[in-house]
C-alpha cells in the first residue's frame, strides 16, 4: 500500500476524502489566469452558504433590530475570521490529500477523535436544526405547509445530493451558486425598499465597546460569530477543494492555495453582503419603532409588507429564506458525510451513508418542531448557532495546530507571523465561548 508522503500522517492515501468525487474536476494547465479560477471555483462558494444560513438570520435579526447597527461590526469581524480560517482549510487539504477530520483521526488518539467527532455531530445537529426550521418556517410562510411537514420535505434534499452528485461535483455547485444568486437578488431588492442611512450604517463596521457591558448584546453577537463562522465548513472545505485534479509537485500545490483562495475571499465577501443585508434591513426597518423587540423570521415577514409599504416586500423575504435553508442543508448533508467518514472511517455505500448523516441532524430538528412549533422557533435557532460558537474552538485549535506543523505541512507551514494571527483569533474563540458559559450559568 502506497504510504502517505508527509510523516506527520498515520494512515495510507488510499481512504479519500469524498472518494466518489475525488480529482474528478480538471484543470487546465496552460490556461489564462480566469480560466483556472473558473476551474478552481465553486468550493468557496459552497463554503459560503454555510455563512448565510437561516441560523444566521435569527442572530442577525435580532441583533439589528434590537440594537441597530451596531452588530455590523461583529458580522464584519466574524467573516475576517471565517476568511482566515477557511484558508487554513483549503490549504490543508490540497497540501496533505486529508480532511480535516482525517487529519484529527490521523493525529489523536481514539477515544480523542470519537470525542471530537461527538462534538461535530452535535454542531451538525445544531446547524441542521436551524437550516430545516428556517426552510420549513419559508415553505409555511410562503405555501401555509404545516411546519411538521416543511421538515420532511426539506429532508429529501439527500435525494438531491446523491442525484447530483452521481451527475458530477459541478452540478451541485451550479445548484448552490443558483441559489446564492437568487438570495442576492431579493436582498438588494430589500434593500432598495429599505433605504438605510449610509453613516450610521458605515459607523457600525466600527467595534463598540458597549457590546461587552451588555450581556444581552454580547449573546447575540457571540451567536453572529458561531453563525458566521461554522465548525463543519472547516471540514467541508478541506474535503471539497480535493475534487480539483491537482498536481503533486509544489508548484502545482502553491498554485492550487492561491486560487483556491481567491475563490474563498470572493464568496465569503459575497457571504457579508447577505449577512449584513440581513442585520441592515432589521435595523433600517424596526429599530427604533414600537417593533424594535422583533426578532422572530415569523412576525419579520408579517411586518415587512406594512411597514415598507410594498406588497411584494414580505415574499421575496421568504423566498430568500428558502433558497438559504436549501442551500445550507445541502451542503449540511455534505459535511455530515465528510465528518463521518473522516473520523470513524466508515466504508457504507454513498446512499447509506447520506441518510444516516441525514437522520442524525433530522431527528431532533422533527422533534423540536413537534414540541414548539412555529412559536419560540427564534429562539432555538439563536441558541443553535450558541451551540455551534461554543464547538468552533474544537475544530480551530487542531486546524491551526496541524497547518503550523512543519511534519505535516513541509514547505507549506504557516509562516510564524500568520500561526500567530491564528492563535489569537483562536484565542478569542476561546474567551468569547468561556464568557458565555458563565454567563449562562450565572457563575
Amino acid at each position: 500500500m502506497k504510504k502517505e508522503i508527509n510523516k506527520g500522517w498515520r494512515h495510507d492515501v488510499t481512504t479519500r476524502s469524498l472518494p466518489e468525487v475525488f480529482a474528478s474536476i480538471e484543470i487546465p494547465k496552460n490556461g489564462s489566469f480566469f480560466r483556472k479560477l473558473f476551474a478552481f471555483a465553486g468550493p468557496g462558494l459552497m463554503v459560503a452558504v454555510g455563512y448565510m444560513d437561516p441560523g444566521n438570520w435569527a442572530t442577525d435579526l435580532a441583533g439589528g433590530a434590537k440594537f441597530g447597527y451596531v452588530l455590523l461590526s461583529v458580522v464584519l469581524i466574524s467573516n475576517l475570521f471565517a476568511m482566515l480560517l477557511q484558508h487554513l482549510s483549503l490549504k490543508l487539504g490540497i497540501v496533505t490529500g486529508r480532511d480535516l477530520a482525517q487529519a484529527c483521526r490521523d493525529h489523536y488518539s481514539k477515544p480523542v477523535s470519537l470525542f471530537l467527532w461527538v462534538l461535530c455531530e452535535i454542531a451538525i445537529a445544531a446547524c441542521d436544526l436551524a437550516e430545516v426550521i428556517g426552510s420549513a418556517l419559508a415553505l409555511y410562510l410562503l405555501f401555509k405547509i404545516p411546519l411538521l411537514i416543511g421538515v420532511l420535505i426539506t429532508s429529501l434534499d439527500v435525494l438531491l445530493v446523491l442525484f447530483f452528485q452521481y451527475k458530477g461535483f459541478r452540478y451541485i455547485e451550479s445548484v448552490v451558486a443558483s441559489l446564492i444568486f437568487i438570495i442576492i437578488l431579493c436582498f438588494a431588492y430589500e434593500l432598495f425598499l429599505a433605504k438605510p442611512e449610509v453613516m450610521p450604517m458605515l459607523s457600525g463596521l466600527i467595534p463598540s465597546s458597549g457590546i461587552f457591558k451588555n450581556s444581552e448584546m454580547l449573546y447575540i453577537a457571540i451567536g453572529i460569530l458561531g453563525a458566521t463562522v461554522m465548525p463543519h465548513n472547516l471540514y467541508l472545505h478541506s474535503s471539497i477543494v480535493q475534487t480539483r485534479k491537482i498536481g503533486d509537485t509544489n508548484d502545482a500545490k502553491k498554485e492550487a492555495i492561491k486560487f483556491a483562495t481567491i475563490d474563498s475571499t470572493i464568496a465569503l465577501f459575497i457571504a457579508f453582503f447577505i449577512n449584513a443585508s440581513i442585520l441592515i434591513l432589521a435595523s433600517a426597518t424596526f429599530f427604533g419603532t414600537q417593533y424594535q423587540n422583533v426578532a422572530d423570521i415569523t412576525d419579520a415577514y408579517k411586518l415587512l409588507n406594512p411597514v415598507l409599504g410594498v406588497a411584494l416586500a414580505s415574499t421575496v423575504f421568504a423566498i430568500a429564506l428558502l433558497a438559504s435553508g436549501q442551500n445550507s442543508t445541502l451542503t449540511g448533508t455534505l459535511a455530515g458525510q465528510i465528518v463521518m467518514e473522516g473520523f470513524l472511517n466508515i466504508k457504507l455505500k454513498p446512499w447509506l451513508r447520506r441518510l444516516i448523516t441525514r437522520l442524525i441532524a433530522i431527528v431532533p430538528a422533527f422533534v423540536v418542531t413537534f414540541i414548539y412549533g412555529e412559536k419560540g422557533t427564534t429562539s432555538l435557532l439563536v441558541l443553535s448557532q450558541v451551540i455551534l460558537s461554543m464547538q468552533l474552538s474544537f475544530a480551530v485549535v487542531p486546524l491551526v495546530l496541524f497547518t503550523g506543523s512543519k511534519t505535516k505541512m513541509g514547505k507549506f507551514t504557516n509562516p510564524i507571523w500568520l500561526s500567530a494571527i491564528c492563535w489569537i483569533v483562536a484565542a478569542i474563540i476561546i474567551a468569547l465561548n468561556v464568557y458565555l458559559l458563565l454567563d449562562t450559568f450565572g457563575i
